[in-house]
């Protein structure tokens, strides 16, 4: 492979294996501007990516997949709701406890299939069909840059679109606002009549739904080769670290997901680069994998401490976060 070859390899990489993390990261903050935190974005994402997957093989279906697994997710997030906003449960502790769960489902469905019918993908040509890479026209044709970035699977455009749209329906549509308007402070909402209740249940499941989706991609970009490893990998954690790089903006979760996913990609790709450009690149060869897997949590850590110092309006952190409301306390 030549040198651009393998530097559009990189950058087509980059989204191939990273996407999952914006559907995650986009998820959690459409939760997170309710004033809830969900730290089972981990879970949720393995059961949508479990059933989302069955479900898609058995009916040959790539739709079938994707609305099982952000059916299966938002269920996820009915069950938090139920626990954190009804209950009144610790939403730190229901959101680890989510965690434990979907992962302990995802592994005693998959194992029990795998022992007896597991759907092996390249049987599904639907399935098949419907992830191979549709080139954008005349996008796609432009050098490094085209198949980088421009020639992907359905549910690459998708989750950019999903990203786009939460922007736009946050900051633009009456029901964003109150949105907001509920993880800023649940009480003055409630008082100018909104339903936070309806309001935080409906947004959990939505958000939640997102992240199935992203963990089904994950089980078809691993061909769904179910192995002793969850197919998620930790990305649902990561997801929850994006939150506050992308500073709670679904715009700005994108640039994470390229910032994250570059630093993964370089992970693995480190010493092709190093290779096809000595003279550039060739100190990269000498520097240990395990740096580059570290370098985006450090870069969360920096930017957590600059948010911190940053002027309160200028973060997106939603100032009733993590705070379970009881109506009859305001």
């Amino acid at each position: 492979m030549n040198k651009l070859g393998i530097l559009t390899t990189f950058l087509h990489n980059i989204l191939v294996y990273n996407i999952p993390l914006l559907y995650g990261t986009v998820g959690e903050i459409i939760v997170e501007k309710s004033g809830s935190l969900n730290l089972g974005v981990e879970g949720i994402m393995a059961v949508g990516a479990i059933f989302g997957y069955i479900f898609g093989c058995f009916a040959n279906s790539l739709g079938v997949g994707i609305l099982v697994a952000f059916l299966a997710g938002a269920l996820c997030g009915l069950l938090f709701a139920m626990l954190t906003v009804t209950l009144q449960a610790n939403q730190n502790i229901t959101g680890l406890t989510l965690t434990t769960f979907g992962l302990g489902i995802y592994f005693f469905v998959g194992n029990g299939l795998k022992a007896t019918n597991w759907p092996v993908m390249s049987n599904y040509s639907n399935i098949q069909n419907g992830f191979a890479n549709i080139p954008i026209p005349g996008l796609s044709k432009i050098p490094v840059l085209g198949h980088g970035l421009f020639n992907h699977n359905i549910l690459v455009y998708l989750g950019f679109v999903i990203a786009i749209a939460v922007w736009l329906y946050l900051n633009h549509t009456a029901p964003g606002l109150r949105l907001r308007a509920i993880g800023e402070n649940p009480g003055a909402a409630d008082s100018v009549g909104i339903n936070v209740r309806r309001m935080k249940y409906l947004h959990i499941c939505l958000g939640c739904g997102i992240m199935g989706i992203g963990g089904y991609y994950m089980g078809l970009n691993m061909s769904g080769s179910f192995i002793s490893s969850c197919w998620i990998n930790g990305y649902g954690w990561i997801a929850v670290a994006l939150v506050i790089f992308a500073n709670w903006s679904p715009l700005l979760a994108i640039l994470g997901t390229f910032v994250f996913g570059f630093f993964n990609t370089l992970r693995v790709s480190g010493t092709s680069l190093a290779a096809a450009f000595p003279g550039l690149l060739g100190w990269m060869a000498k520097v240990p994998t395990q740096l580059y897997q570290a370098l985006p949590f450090i870069i969360t850590a920096i930017v957590l401490v600059g948010s911190s110092i940053r002027q309160k309006k200028s973060s997106g952190l939603p100032a009733s976060l993590g705070l379970n409301y009881f109506r009859e306390d305001r």
